[in-house]
C-alpha cells in the first residue's frame, strides 16, 4: 500500500565498476555524477531526508564535499556482485530503523541516470501515491521496438521472438518499455517484505529518451555530455 511519508532518499554508489570504472565519480560537466542525483533529489522537495550508501571512503569523500550525508559505510560484500541495489536500499533501511530511524517511503536515485529532472522525482512521486502500489520504477520506450526482434539459428536462419508482431509495421505495434535506471519509489514495507525493488504491482513512470541516458560505458558518457551541450544552446 503506497503510504507517502515519511520519505528517505537513496543514493546507491559502490567505489567499483565492472564495465566504466569508478562511474559514480566520474565528471558530467563541472560536478560527479553522485551530485547529479543529490541536487535533482534535493530540488524536488520530496526526500525528508538523503544519505548516500557506499563501501568505498573516496566516494564517500567526494560525495560529503557535495553536501551529501553518508551515514555509514556499507559491507564491501554488498558492492560485489550478485549483491545489488535491492541488497543495498535494505542495508540502508536496517542500520536507520536500529537508530530509531524509520520511513514509510524509499526514492532510490542511482548516480548513473543523471539527466533526470527534480520534476521527473516529484511526478514519480505523484504517481505512485495516485496508483495507491507499492513499487514505481521509471522506464523510456525502445527507440527500436523488442517485439519485432528474431533470432538466428546455427544453419543461419531467422525466427521471431514474438511471431504474432512479425512484419508488421512499427507504428501498428504496441509501445514497449524498458527500465530506465532513473527512479525508484518504494513502499517500505512492502519492499522489506518482498525484498526486491521489482516486486509486483509495478507502476511505470514514463520518463522521454533524451533524460534517459543510463551510464555504464564511456560511449554512455559521451552520449550525455552532448545532450548536456545541447540543452544549453
Amino acid at each position: 500500500m503506497a503510504t507517502g511519508g515519511p520519505t528517505l532518499g537513496l543514493i546507491p554508489a559502490k567505489g567499483s565498476s565492472s564495465r566504466l570504472s569508478r562511474k559514480n565519480i566520474r565528471n558530467l560537466g563541472d560536478k560527479p555524477l553522485l551530485a547529479w542525483a543529490a541536487e535533482a533529489a534535493r530540488e524536488s522537495g520530496v526526500v525528508d531526508r538523503l544519505i548516500l550508501s557506499t563501501e568505498d571512503s573516496e566516494v564517500a569523500r567526494i560525495a560529503e564535499s557535495y553536501g551529501i550525508e553518508v551515514p555509514f559505510l556499507r559491507p564491501r560484500a554488498l558492492a560485489r556482485d550478485p549483491a545489488g541495489v535491492s541488497d543495498t536500499a535494505l542495508h540502508a533501511i536496517e542500520q536507520l530503523e536500529a537508530l530509531g530511524e524509520h520511513f514509510r517511503t524509499l526514492v532510490i536515485l542511482p548516480p548513473t541516470c543523471p539527466l533526470r529532472t527534480a520534476e521527473d522525482i516529484r511526478a514519480a512521486y505523484r504517481l505512485f501515491l495516485e496508483k495507491d502500489r507499492p513499487f514505481l520504477m521509471s522506464v523510456s520506450e525502445f527507440s527500436h521496438t523488442p517485439l519485432a526482434a528474431m533470432q538466428q539459428a546455427d544453419d543461419g536462419t531467422l525466427d521471431p521472438y514474438m511471431p504474432q508482431y512479425f512484419g508488421r509495421q512499427s507504428q501498428d505495434l504496441p509501445p514497449a518499455y524498458r527500465p530506465n535506471g532513473a527512479i525508484h519509489v518504494l513502499d517500505v514495507e512492502a519492499f522489506k517484505r518482498e525484498r526486491s525493488y521489482l516486486a509486483e504491482p509495478l507502476v511505470g513512470y514514463v520518463m522521454p529518451r533524451e533524460r534517459s541516458i543510463d551510464i555504464d560505458t564511456e560511449e554512455d558518457l559521451r552520449a550525455a555530455e552532448l545532450r548536456l551541450a545541447d540543452s544549453f544552446t
